[in-house]
């Protein structure tokens, strides 16, 4: 049984998970409330253990959403504030006890034992609809992400319009399929269609359908996208290669809520929410006569920019483990892990494919590994060395600042994360190694906000 601990006092995750590690159970760990949601998206938890006052995003924030993606996941909320009105909240959330600091060892162990015992009978039943493996929102805890994540959240209850723009494989679709799942409209169906894959004669019948014998070819009756989508969300993939006639009738489409099929001439009624997106620079193919300015202006109601991941570098080990342990699953090969000495080499490539291209560097790195744990010599053997930079201290560490203060809490920054990586968040290990008091460690861990990445220490 895993068990999530989210609590922003490092001594208490640190006690708790001592005591729940030497109780059987497996153990991660978030000082903070994004990447306590993180963890949950990207790992099978069983029950999780949560603090109510934190910095930035509160418990109650954090159950909610917990809940919104699992229902049945048991959560025990933990507090030393005002336990009365913490508690009748933290009940009418849907938490399964409250627990008031400091904790009683017994008495945590009894209720977490009481609340996996009432899980268990479910275990066999089908999953809930929103909780599938896979259907992530856009992996990864760095500033960034967490921005995209919020607008996600707050977009999704609306009927607004969203264009999404970012490079090829930043993984502009599952900011699409994010904002439908998390919508009223999650029951209707997502229909998506990459407009660029598509002969430009042809888009306006897959968009609208058409009419038997309309053109040759046409032998009967088709029903189009808009059609299919109909009390759903359509998303139009790469609109920025979309012929000028289809964009006239996308536009009419949305203007009216009324479509015509290829050949037809009734009008058809449809209520539709479009999300579109696009790796091209609209405001240049606007200016060069490519795309429709009035169009443009329909879609773009909340602009969303999904950055390559050389801008959320943070991201990066989260994400290759996450592919790691899913190719791994999927294949039935015995990887589990890939070590800190590769992940450096691999953290500070170009990544010019973005996530896609680093999920097809994670699949290659498993099925050719050999052994439970990826190493720097496997990643050697598909990264030529002079495409590594060489370290973050070389050239991004010199540039982020001119002052020498700054530059020394950076490079002790990165020193104790290391380290902290290397003996698996183990504090006793790491403040050892490093010939300091535990206490100066979690001062240390606090001051420069350092956070442990997913799959540390697992």
């Amino acid at each position: 049984m895993t068990v999530l601990i989210i609590d922003d006092y490092l001594p208490t995750l640190d006690s708790v998970s001592t005591l729940l590690e030497s109780s059987g159970y497996s153990v991660l760990t978030a000082s903070d409330g994004p990447s306590g949601l993180e963890l949950a998206r990207l790992n099978r938890i069983d029950l999780v253990l949560l603090d109510v006052k934190m910095p930035g995003m509160d418990g109650f924030e954090v159950i909610d959403r917990l809940k919104r993606d699992r229902p049945d996941l048991p959560v025990i909320i933990i507090s030393a504030h005002d336990a009365p009105s913490t508690a009748l909240r933290s009940a009418g959330l849907g938490a399964f006890e409250f627990l008031e600091k400091p904790l009683d060892s017994d008495k945590l162990l009894a209720s977490l034992k009481t609340a996996l015992d009432k899980k268990r009978p479910q275990a066999d039943q089908k999953k809930p609809r929103n909780q599938v493996e896979g259907t992530f929102d856009i992996i990864g805890v760095s500033k960034p992400v967490q921005q995209i994540r919020e607008l996600i959240y707050r977009v999704a209850k609306t009927e607004a319009r969203v264009l999404i723009t970012g490079e090829n494989g930043t993984g502009k679709e599952l900011v699409a399929r994010a904002i439908h799942r998390h919508s009223h409209r999650n029951q209707a169906p997502l229909v998506e269609i990459n407009c660029a894959a598509i002969p430009q004669e042809l888009i306006e019948s897959e968009l609208f359908g058409h009419e038997k014998g309309s053109f040759t070819g046409a032998s009967q009756q088709r029903i189009g996208k808009f059609e299919l989508a109909n009390g759903g969300t359509l998303f139009l993939d790469e609109i920025g290669d979309m012929s000028l006639p289809a964009q006239a009738k996308v536009l009419r489409a949305l203007q009216n809520n009324i479509i015509q099929r290829v050949g037809g001439t009734d009008n058809i009624q449809v209520d539709v929410r479009v999300i579109a997106a696009t790796n091209k620079k609209l405001s240049e193919e606007i200016e060069a006569g490519r795309f429709r300015e009035d169009l443009f202006h329909r879609l773009n109601v909340i602009p969303i920019v999904v950055p390559p991941l050389r801008e959320r570098r943070d991201d990066i080990p989260i994400l290759l483990r996450h592919f790691i342990r899913e190719i791994a699953s999927r294949q039935s090969l015995p990887v589990q892990d890939i070590s800190q000495e590769a992940l450096d080499l691999l953290q500070w490539l170009e990544w010019k494919g973005n996530v896609r291209e680093l999920q097809n560097m994670a699949e290659r790195l498993v099925i050719m590994s050999h052994g439970p744990v990826i190493g720097e010599t496997d990643v050697q053997l598909f990264v030529p060395r002079d495409t590594v930079r060489s370290s973050p201290l070389s050239n991004d560490l010199f540039d982020q600042t001119d002052n020498f203060q700054d530059f020394k809490d950076l490079s002790e920054k990165l020193f104790i994360s290391r380290k902290l990586e290397k003996f698996g968040w183990n504090i006793s290990k790491t403040a050892e190694a490093l010939d300091i008091q535990r206490s100066h460690l979690y001062n240390k861990i606090e001051k420069y906000k350092i956070r442990r990445t997913s799959g540390a220490g697992e």
